[in-house]
């Protein structure tokens, strides 16, 4: 089976456009649809002919374009099952654990609550790909609008027992600021600290920050390392629960 070409490109103001394709049997799948315009260039750019949308929560600058794109190219959208009355043009929803074949591949689909109450993540064992949409960025998470703290931890366990090889694709180009507060909570990490140097190096050449893996945001994402003696005495969070430095650690990003 010969690996899944990958087209990322900006939508919006800071999302990102993934688009997956299978040259064996043509298969083209937009991970959520941010933008029509862009997205269609990038498959003209690609030659590409767009059969399947993913859509990962009901958002509109995660929905806007699935109408429009449907309408043009007849592609089968899927979409959270928890959120199926808000997601426009849905043909099959799928909620955690579920798992289906598509170009001869397995997709299983990882609820991940907190940024939605529904929000889906499509992991493919296979490719060694997740597409996390907003609950999992680069050195951060997702804003917490329709779960607590608490869900959105339990969401982040699931996607941290995933091998550590395992590429990570985002929905925004958030990492510069997250990296910035996140050396505000983990100050001592060198790791952290050489990846935010790595990364203003990215952005002031205008190169995007995606992908990332579980493996590097395992060393380097604070939300991810909320058992670290050296966070929670910065904190001041020794004694407190996993749960509750991540409900820290989010607060104070949401304040920074």
């Amino acid at each position: 089976m010969k690996p899944l070409e990958i087209e990322v490109f900006s939508c919006r103001s800071d999302n990102f456009g993934v688009l997956l394709h299978d040259s064996e049997t043509g298969v083209t799948i937009s991970i959520d649809a941010p933008e029509e315009a862009p997205i269609i260039d990038a498959l003209n750019r690609r030659g590409w002919t767009l059969t399947h949308i993913f859509t990962t929560h009901h958002h509109m600058d995660h929905v806007e374009a699935n109408l429009s794109l449907k309408e043009k190219f007849g592609c089968e959208i899927h979409g959270p099952y928890e959120e199926a009355v808000a997601i426009p043009g849905l043909d099959k929803s799928a909620a955690d654990g579920d798992e289906f074949e598509l170009a001869g591949r397995r997709v299983q689909i990882i609820a991940t609550p907190g940024h939605t109450a529904g929000h889906i993540c499509y992991y493919l064992p296979d490719d060694a790909l997740l597409f996390a949409a907003d609950t999992l960025f680069a050195m951060g998470c997702g804003r917490l609008f329709e779960r607590p703290a608490a869900d959105m931890w339990h969401s982040f366990q699931k996607l941290m027992a995933l091998p550590d090889d395992t590429k990570v694709y985002f929905g925004h180009e958030y990492t510069l600021s997250n990296a910035r507060f996140a050396l505000t909570v983990d100050p001592d990490n060198a790791a952290l600290q050489q990846r935010a140097r790595e990364v203003e190096d990215l952005r002031s050449r205008g190169d995007f920050t995606i992908p990332t893996t579980i493996g590097l945001e395992k060393q380097t994402n604070p939300y991810m390392r909320v058992a670290d003696a050296s966070i929670r005495a910065h904190l001041n969070f020794e004694s407190a629960t996993d749960a509750e430095v991540f409900a820290e650690i989010r607060t104070r990003k949401d304040n920074f």
